[in-house]
């Protein structure tokens, strides 16, 4: 063989993996046709997080408004985007440059796999003992008259300048993050959704609450709509659902979901079951062909797609090269809405709790009113926990500007079943947002 394992895919989903095997003495190469990297680190997550920081200090420091803070500054776009691509635009060559002088093959192309143990990259075969699929998703497109200016999450995240008037196609996470960020630039908000809700996997309650902070920012939600057709006029663009509603815009952003990369793999010929969901694992993440695994976004699974968990599934399968037996054993996943202020939850939904009272009991806890200084005066941030019947902590929703930190600390607690004897033999900082959450929690959690 030429390799030990070949990785089709840079992303999350493989290079963990590609370095802990390396590091093991596996001859290790990686498949990218993109940039290194991947979706998350080079026009996904890692640059909506850099884009992000400016509205967060600018929702803190409107709360201080009156009472120590008298102007709340503005948002410079285009110097924002700068600053973006000087943080990002380096990642890839950095992280080429890295694998490469740790011995990882770098080869740039399609991958297709010619038989169990062959991947043809641009017209050279390359065999491999393992191999790994982490093709990752791509965003959903619409079928529609004029779908030609309907934009991805990619492309907005490049966008120079701000439009001041967007639509957005979809009201999931990134539709709700984007929508954010550009109400609180004061700009012509308008999402179009198929359903009636949105954000529907999270808590509801908190989900409305947010939707009613958009809506007095002038963000116009109109549900049960589909859109049917996109058309250029002298001003810019406009939206057609089939009801026949108009909105006259700038900019459209399609965001309704997201679709595997699995085509032109060569799956089919292997026997390899996959679909636009992604492609079927057993318990080990291998595929139908056992010395060929999946990681990341382009399973085919219940679990969230995303990054961490793709992280996850990537040192797991260097375990089982590596000559672990296990089955994968997810523990339980935190997911956050990036907006302001931030949605999170993990573990035991809300729902599930609700529709079996005699198995969970919810306890809600207006932490942003009791604890107003350590939590930067944000009078609105909450969290709705639950416990299970023996009254551990088996699952969280916030409604919280430091909802991704704090959903962290009660993941931890969840996965490790702590008492409150467990956290009393901790010592936190203080006075901090953490303190504030574990100094209840002990009062809650059995002893």
């Amino acid at each position: 063989m030429d390799f030990d394992v070949i990785m089709i895919g840079s992303g999350h989903s493989t290079w963990h993996a590609a370095v802990a095997l390396t590091q093991l003495g596996k001859h290790v190469a990686i498949v990218e046709k993109d940039l290194v990297g991947g979706t998350c680190t080079n026009y996904g997550c890692d640059a909506k997080i850099a884009l992000d920081g400016p509205f967060q200090l600018k929702e803190q420091l409107a709360r201080f408004q009156g009472n120590g803070v008298d102007n709340v500054p503005t948002i410079n776009w285009p110097d924002l985007m700068n600053y973006k691509h000087q943080v990002i635009d380096q990642f890839a060559p950095a992280m080429t440059g890295l694998f490469t002088k740790m011995g990882i093959q770098m080869t740039t192309g399609s991958a297709k796999l010619t038989d169990a143990h062959t991947v043809s990259v641009a017209g050279k075969d390359y065999t491999s003992e393992y191999i790994v699929l982490g093709t990752g998703q791509r965003p959903a497109t619409l079928n529609i008259p004029g779908d030609e200016y309907i934009h991805d999450s990619r492309e907005f995240l490049d966008l120079s300048d701000m439009p001041e008037r967007l639509v957005f196609i979809g009201a999931g996470i990134i539709a709700m993050e984007f929508a954010s960020m550009a109400a609180s630039m004061g700009k012509d908000v308008h999402i179009v959704e198929f359903s009636d809700k949105a954000l529907a996997p999270f808590n509801q309650d908190y989900v409305a609450r947010l939707q009613k902070k958009l809506e007095q920012q002038g963000v116009h939600f109109h549900f049960g709509e589909a859109v049917s057709a996109v058309s250029k006029t002298a001003t810019g663009l406009t939206v057609t659902t089939k009801s026949g509603l108009t909105i006259d815009t700038d900019y459209i952003l399609g965001a309704t979901g997201r679709v595997a990369n699995v085509e032109g793999l060569g799956l089919e010929a292997l026997g390899i079951e996959a679909s636009r969901r992604g492609i079927k694992v057993n318990d080990h993440l291998q595929t139908a062909v056992p010395n060929i695994f999946a990681s990341g976004d382009v399973i085919d699974k219940p679990q969230a797609k995303l990054t961490p968990v793709a992280i996850f599934e990537s040192n797991y399968i260097a375990s089982v090269i590596a000559g672990q037996t296990a089955p994968i054993s997810y523990p339980a996943i935190p997911s956050v809405v990036f907006t302001m202020p931030r949605l999170a939850q993990v573990g035991v939904s809300i729902d599930t709790a609700k529709a079996h009272p005699d198995d969970y009991r919810i306890q809600v806890l207006k932490y942003g009113e009791q604890a107003t200084f350590e939590f930067k005066r944000a009078l609105d941030a909450e969290a709705t926990l639950v416990f299970d019947k023996d009254g551990y902590l088996v699952g969280a929703s916030l409604y919280a500007d430091d909802g991704e930190e704090t959903i962290n600390l009660l993941t931890m607690l969840i996965n490790g079943r702590y008492t409150a004897g467990m956290l009393q033999q901790q010592i936190f900082a203080f006075p901090s947002a953490a303190s504030g959450i574990i100094d209840t929690l002990s009062i809650l959690l059995p002893r």
